[in-house]
């Protein structure tokens, strides 16, 4: 009777303690506000410049396929940063590194501004990149630390809000700079908020000091800095060609394929490699990195779709077109707090599930999409289709998240972030590819509609690719959560005996 009573009040005692710790007190929603300033500034960069790319043709008398590389050249110089971020980060600590991250992309920004050629321009923009890359990692990486694993659903679903706006919203807000001033504004719109990051950051965010950590793994580095470019750079030339067979596109993909295969066999027998392969071992980590990947080519490969039909079906100017792309954002920023909570209460396998079947089904009306269809019938279906992707997107880098030890965020990060990238590139350039040749025999109105329904039916197969990933994610969570629950009353036994 007496180790009964002892029992229940160690189990109330633990609940009480365990709902106090799941609290979200202010200074983890201080951290994550001030990350969130640095994030969205490099997020909305990656879409922002794309409205502008003929204005800078013309400004700049440079052919499309020059001016291109502006927006090519970010994303590349993106895809070389992010995998040394874990590394930094441990080093010389996550706060140093991130306010030399948002320091560097700061001064680009401003020479973009500055840039009188092309090339100047494109060079400009590496160096935004190469610091632009560094700042999302170790922004969730110092978000991941503060919240904790419990509280990580809560946190990441409202930052992540802005986030997921930004590149919606990127084209709207470069369309309506460009009508109302100079190219050059939608660079040096970035300098006062990167002033901002940067003195808020100095204030809010914890000093960390620099982890004894093993020397940088040079091997690893030359071998992923150079092979996921290389891939980015392929799949992006699969979208500019309009084929898989190109040699440009085949040389660069093949070799940023083995250059990846030789990195990850370098890692998997390295003792402290650049970024530890091994927790994709792990079903949770590796069920919802794959989720998260087929998330990000579903949702950034129907961004071009969207634009691109508003613009040439339907002759809509191009903020009208950025406006129309609103519910999607809309549709993720109202469910996103949400999904947060369940995730905490459920996993994020089972969120993410409804989150992906949803994104799948609410991409099969535009797969029937005609040129005359009714804009709010439209406008109703990419808010559906917002929800989807706002339920599954966050629960599934939570279910990543939550599965690690906070000593694993430092490598976790930069693979998350290496996954979404190429999985955006990925998505973009297959339908791309669709597109382009379901336009090639349409010489009608309807008949362009009808292939950008075609591109959209791809669309949809790779978001309920996604499924899968789910489905085993929600069954590892579901296991480690039976074995949690069976150690527990064991430890409460033992020390009620005592």
């Amino acid at each position: 009777m007496v180790q009964s009573l002892t029992f229940r009040y160690l189990m109330t005692v633990a609940e009480n303690a365990a709902a106090e710790s799941d609290r979200i007190d202010a200074a983890v929603w201080r951290v994550s506000l001030v990350v969130l300033v640095g994030t969205v500034m490099s997020i909305l960069d990656t879409t922002i410049v794309n409205v502008a790319l003929a204005t800078l043709s013309r400004d700049l008398h440079a052919t499309i396929s020059s001016v291109q590389w502006v927006v090519t050249g970010y994303m590349l110089a993106l895809g070389s940063a992010i995998p040394v971020s874990g590394w930094a980060g441990r080093r010389f600590g996550a706060k140093q590194v991130y306010l030399a991250s948002v320091v560097l992309f700061t001064v680009g920004s401003a020479l973009c501004g500055l840039a009188t050629s092309t090339t100047e321009l494109i060079l400009f923009r590496v160096l935004q990149g190469l610091g632009g890359g560094m700042i999302m990692p170790l922004g969730q990486q110092m978000m991941a630390e503060a919240a904790g694993p419990k509280r990580m659903g809560r946190v990441m679903s409202i930052v992540a809000v802005p986030v997921m706006l930004a590149p919606i919203l990127g084209p709207t807000v470069g369309g309506l700079i460009i009508q109302n001033a100079s190219w050059q504004w939608i660079f040096y719109v970035n300098v006062p908020i990167g002033v901002l990051a940067v003195v808020s950051a100095l204030r809010v965010l914890p000093w960390v000091k620099p982890k004894p950590t093993d020397r940088l793994d040079v091997r690893g580095l030359l071998l992923m800095s150079s092979g996921v470019p290389l891939l980015i750079y392929g799949l992006a030339e699969i979208g500019s060609t309009g084929s898989f067979t190109s040699p440009k596109v085949l040389v660069s993909l093949l070799a940023g394929l083995a250059l990846i295969g030789l990195f990850v066999l370098h890692a998997l027998r390295a003792r402290r490699p650049l970024l530890d392969l091994r927790l994709f071992r792990r079903p949770t980590f590796s069920s919802a990195s794959v989720a998260m990947f087929c998330l990000a080519a579903a949702l950034f490969g129907a961004m071009i779709l969207m634009p691109l039909y508003w613009q040439d079906v339907r002759h809509e100017s191009v903020i009208d077109a950025g406006l129309l792309l609103a519910p999607q954002g809309l549709g993720a920023a109202s469910v996103m707090p949400l999904a947060g909570k369940l995730s905490d209460r459920f996993g994020g396998g089972p969120i993410a599930l409804i989150g992906v079947t949803i994104t799948a089904v609410g991409t099969i009306p535009f797969g029937l999409i005609g040129a005359h269809t009714s804009i709010v019938w439209l406008s109703i279906i990419l808010f559906l289709r917002g929800t989807g992707i706002g339920f599954g997107f966050m629960p599934a880098m939570t279910a990543a998240f939550a599965s690690l030890e906070r000593s694993e965020l430092s490598d976790a990060t930069p693979q998350l972030n290496v996954l979404q990238r190429v999985g955006g590139s990925l998505g973009t350039a297959v339908l791309a590819v669709v597109l382009q040749r379901a336009l090639a025999g349409a010489h009608t109105t309807a008949a362009a509609a009808s292939a950008y329904g075609t591109a959209f039916w791809a669309s949809a197969i790779i978001a309920a690719v996604g499924i899968g990933p789910c489905i085993v994610l929600m069954r590892a969570e579901r296991a480690a959560r039976r074995k949690t629950q069976e150690e527990v009353p064991k430890e409460a036994l033992v020390e009620a005996a005592a």
